[in-house]
């Protein structure tokens, strides 16, 4: 991927794995929840690998996450 929002998708994807593991949930209970692949979870996660997301898949993961968007939006550095 060459864009120009390649960190933001790495933070967006390290936010998800931060709060899946918060909420003891493999990748493939998170995927499986929010209507993905296993794979497509894997590739969202990767820090090395900046895989897009939409909006609705965004929000999905949020929603069995149970935590607001914002959160998954929001970048600690």
């Amino acid at each position: 991927m060459n864009t120009k929002h390649e960190r933001e998708y790495k933070m967006i994807g390290l936010n998800i794995a931060y709060y899946r593991k918060l909420n003891g949930l493999s990748q493939m209970q998170l995927a499986e929840a929010s209507g993905i692949s296993r794979t497509h979870m894997s590739n969202i996660e990767a820090p090395n690998m900046p895989t897009s997301i939409s909006l609705e898949t965004l929000m999905d993961i949020a929603d069995v996450l149970q935590i607001p968007v914002k959160d998954l939006l929001t970048f600690k550095t």
